[in-house]
């Protein structure tokens, strides 16, 4: 399933991805630190749902709420508990 999830009070602006069962593929950030996302994506290819939630959320960027990271574990849960009915 391709998901997009319009972020909030983040500099990136969406985050796009494939989730299978619960592995996340093909992540992208539109907007955002270029650098770090790109790098971030590498390194969750193929993480699972669980793993990105446990590391990822909570995770704040300066004097935010939230961060592109913490958007994304949001983004990963959400769609994966779309797909299962939920």
């Amino acid at each position: 399933m391709h998901y997009e999830y319009k972020t909030r009070s983040t500099c990136a602006r969406a985050i796009r991805f494939d989730i299978e069962g619960n592995t996340v593929r093909n992540i992208t950030f539109e907007g955002g630190c270029n650098g770090n996302l790109k790098a971030i994506s590498k390194l969750l290819e193929g993480a699972t749902v669980e793993m990105i939630e446990e590391k990822l959320r909570g995770n704040t960027c300066g004097g935010r709420p939230t961060s592109c990271a913490d958007q994304l574990a949001i983004a990963v849960g959400l769609a994966y508990r779309e797909m299962k009915g939920e």
